[in-house]
């Protein structure tokens, strides 16, 4: 399976910089359902409220997924690869 990674930094309520990947099937081109994923991954890390859009999640590139990353996007329809912050 390919899935696409769009590259997400936004502000935590404290000011800091959260810094995660969103993958999704690679043929999935809803935006807003990407940014969707994103606001829920930070509602479940209690960081609700700040903006996610164009400006902070984009697209960066294809990758092969792990079997992990298959789980999950199955289940859920993606994956949050956590980078710093989270």
């Amino acid at each position: 399976m390919k899935v696409a990674v769009y590259d997400t930094y936004v502000r935590k309520k404290d000011g800091r910089i959260m810094h995660f990947d969103i993958l999704v099937p690679s043929q999935m081109s809803n935006l807003e359902s990407i940014y969707s994923y994103g606001k829920e991954y930070r509602t479940g890390k209690g960081q609700a409220g700040q903006p996610l859009s164009a400006r902070e999640c984009r697209f960066c590139h294809i990758e092969k997924a792990t079997d992990e990353m298959k789980r999950q996007i199955t289940e859920k329809g993606y994956y949050i690869l956590e980078m710093e912050g989270c």
